[in-house]
């Protein structure tokens, strides 16, 4: 044989077994994947049907008393009255805004007013903790104190009192079509 023909032959094979590897690799990958998930699925099915051997010791460790909540909030400075107290700063409060996002409050003191925000530090010294539609809740000297709105004088709506005597009113008919058996 001449040596060309046998570099064509030992190509071709050489061409025919690579491409025949490729093919039983990309085969094996995902057979291997396959029979890995059930062999996964079965360990996993089988320690679910076995009790476990932590289950057992916590069983045996005993149930604690849940926590006083009055003694934690004594230790973060909370109060555990249910209504604060009314605020002794000699503040006002004019208006309230509260939105989903950025609430202000209008408060007043003997300097002029001015829009404080939630976390701001007021004149007296305490600070504004939370804004809501009627009312402010202030943190002072550790307590929450409630700053109610303060009531208008006036009236926002008056009534108007008539000198004349309420005449009875008079339809007219001259715009209205008669219906029928209606006087025209």
């Amino acid at each position: 044989m001449s040596i060309e023909l046998k570099m064509k032959v030992s190509n071709f094979s050489g061409h025919r077994f690579r491409a025949c590897l490729s093919s039983v690799c990309w085969l094996a990958l995902p057979v291997s994947g396959a029979v890995f998930l059930v062999w996964q699925e079965r360990e996993f099915r089988e320690h679910l049907a076995s009790p476990s051997p932590d289950i057992a010791t916590l069983q045996a460790v005993p149930v604690r008393e849940p926590l006083e909540t009055a003694s934690i909030a004594i230790v973060f400075g909370l109060t555990t009255e249910a209504t604060p107290r009314p605020s002794a700063e000699p503040l006002t409060l004019q208006a309230s805004f509260v939105s989903s996002g950025l609430s202000k409050a209008l408060l007043a003191n003997a300097q002029g007013s001015r829009l404080y925000q939630v976390g701001e530090r007021l004149p007296g010294g305490s600070v504004l903790r939370r804004i809501e539609p009627h009312q402010v809740v202030l943190w002072n000297k550790g307590r929450e104190e409630l700053l109610t709105l303060a009531p208008s004088g006036a009236r926002f709506l008056k009534g108007i009192e008539s000198s004349v005597d309420s005449l009875p009113v008079t339809t007219t008919t001259r715009f209205l079509r008669p219906f029928p058996g209606q006087p025209e």
